[in-house]
């Protein structure tokens, strides 16, 4: 796996809290079949894995690190959640049989994977026939926002620079349907959906949590340690995302790729 530019920071997972089927999987849902057992590569802090466990039989959730994994298997736990177990992976080479699983989904992972196409190779073998391997990924290069701040440029300019640099491709979203052919994938529909931040209170919550996390996560820590950014500079943007979520006419957009792979 490349290194996870986001890293785990609170103002990260303030975000990845937030995620749920309905705005981050809706396109999965028509195949959660209640008899399914679901394999979540990835799951973060759980959220989106929880959501599944209602649907679905059984959830296995993985993650790459005991530590990482223990904010799913703490979410779960607290939810008294019990169709779900939980294992260290490394999804270049799973540790499942072959055609285990009726349901594969990874939901922001690939960009963040050393080699995608090998990651999708895998998780196809460990579905089963006629199952479904769902993958769903950010365009960073597709973010498009009002009114226009130059720091924000520079921001957008900055994480892309870092996601390069360990081994990620933060246009991802563009590229899974290229990434599905190239594993091996014959039957492949591929979408697109967005999130869109308009609303005062959405305005309040997106900008301010980025106006924390370029200063605080792991992202920040790794522009100012190989200088590619200085504090001041990342001082500069916080204050771009806290004005950006202040005014009154505010909109952002970040496009998704998604693909539903047929096993």
């Amino acid at each position: 796996m490349a290194t996870y530019t986001h890293g785990h920071h609170e103002s990260v997972l303030r975000s990845h809290n937030n995620r749920n089927i309905a705005n981050s999987a809706v396109y999965l849902k028509p195949y959660l079949d209640p008899g399914a057992r679901l394999l979540d590569v990835g799951a973060g802090p759980g959220t989106i894995t929880i959501d599944f466990a209602a649907h679905v039989e059984h959830v296995t959730a993985t993650e790459v690190g005991e530590a990482e994994l223990a904010l799913s298997k703490g979410l779960a736990e607290h939810q008294g959640v019990r169709n779900i177990d939980f294992a260290v992976e490394d999804v270049h080479a799973l540790s499942f049989a072959d055609d285990t699983f009726d349901i594969v989904h990874t939901h922001q992972v690939l960009q963040h994977v050393a080699d995608p196409v090998q990651a999708l190779r895998e998780m196809r073998r460990v579905t089963k026939p006629g199952g479904v391997v769902a993958a769903r990924d950010a365009d960073y290069a597709g973010f498009i926002w009002f009114p226009l701040a130059p720091e924000l440029d520079d921001w957008l300019h900055l994480y892309r620079e870092a996601a390069l640099a360990n081994g990620g491709a933060p246009d991802a979203g563009r590229r899974l349907l290229s990434w599905a052919r190239a594993a091996g994938f014959e039957e492949v529909k591929a979408t697109a959906s967005t999130w869109c931040y308009a609303t005062p209170e959405e305005r309040e919550w997106w900008g301010g949590m980025w106006a924390d996390r370029i200063l605080e996560s792991a992202l920040a820590r790794q522009l100012v340690d190989s200088g590619l950014a200085d504090r001041a500079r990342l001082e500069s943007i916080s204050a771009a995302w806290l004005r950006w979520s202040e005014a009154s006419d505010g909109w952002y957009l970040i496009p998704h790729g998604e693909i539903i792979c047929r096993a």
